[in-house]
C-alpha cells in the first residue's frame, strides 16, 4: 500500500469499493466490513500473484483493480471450501 502512495484511510475506502464490486460480480451477500476486508486482503493477494508474472499495479486505480481481482479469488475460494 505504501508503495502505491495510498494511506490507510484511502486503503479502507478503496478496499470497500473493491469488495463491494466483487460482491456484486460474484453475486454473494456480505456486509460492509467484510467487503472492506475482502478488498484490502484481496489487493494484497492479487498483488502477490500478479507479481509472480511480473505485473505491477500501482496507484489508486491499480489498487482498486487488484482489490477486485483478489476479492473475487477469495470469494471463489470461500465457496470451494464451504462445499
Amino acid at each position: 500500500m505504501e508503495d502505491a502512495g495510498i494511506g490507510w484511510i484511502a486503503a479502507i475506502i478503496i478496499g470497500g469499493i473493491a469488495g463491494w464490486l466483487a460482491e456484486q460480480f460474484m453475486k454473494s451477500n456480505m456486509g460492509a466490513l467484510m467487503n472492506i476486508l475482502l478488498g484490502i486482503v484481496g489487493a494484497i493477494v492479487a498483488n502477490a500473484l500478479l507479481g509472480l508474472f511480473g505485473i505491477n499495479l500501482g496507484g489508486w486505480i491499480g489498487y482498486l483493480i487488484a482489490g477486485f481481482i483478489g476479492a473475487c479469488i477469495l470469494i471463489a475460494l470461500g465457496r470451494m471450501i464451504r462445499r
